[in-house]
């Protein structure tokens, strides 16, 4: 296995533990500030807001999940009916239409960052809200990635040499 190959399985097991340490982070806050509530008629100051964070974040990563597995909604109508090389290409063109929107999200989640950065107001506890939406940036810029390299993958396979 090459390099590139065991970093790029490295990198993708990191985002699995990340996803699912965030989900199981979240959930014990979550039952934490219901404990809390109930029992003790107390909570963690930040908690809600830290919560609402949590959710975009686990979110976020979960699209990032679906996009490796190429599991995101679609809609495959026709898709029995074509023939086996238009419907490779159709593909294609899906793949770079979704890596255009994902670009296009990237973009205006930059502008979003920035103007959070600009107005400087805490998320929760000490954290700037600028610094909890960078989420959006930082997936969709890896899920346009993805899908342009999704949607030229075909176009590269590769043959054997002929027997002389």
């Amino acid at each position: 296995m090459s390099f590139i190959a065991r970093l790029h399985k490295q990198l993708l097991q990191l985002e699995k533990i990340l996803l699912v340490s965030a989900f199981l982070f979240t959930l014990s806050i979550a039952v934490l500030q219901i404990l809390l509530r109930n029992f003790f008629d107390s909570g963690i100051i930040w908690g809600d807001s830290f919560l609402r964070i949590a959710v975009l974040w686990i979110g976020m990563m979960g699209a990032l999940y679906a996009s490796r597995r190429n599991n995101h909604i679609h809609i495959d109508l026709t898709v029995k009916f074509l023939p086996a090389d238009v419907l490779t290409v159709i593909k294609s063109m899906v793949h770079l239409f979704t890596s255009l929107i994902c670009a296009f999200v990237t973009w205006y989640g930059i502008h979003l960052v920035v103007m959070e950065y600009e107005f400087s107001e805490p998320a929760f506890a000490s954290i700037p809200v600028w610094s909890t939406m960078l989420i959006i940036p930082v997936v969709f810029s890896i899920m346009t990635i993805r899908y342009l390299l999704l949607s030229v993958k075909p176009f590269f396979k590769k043959t054997t040499p002929a027997k002389v």
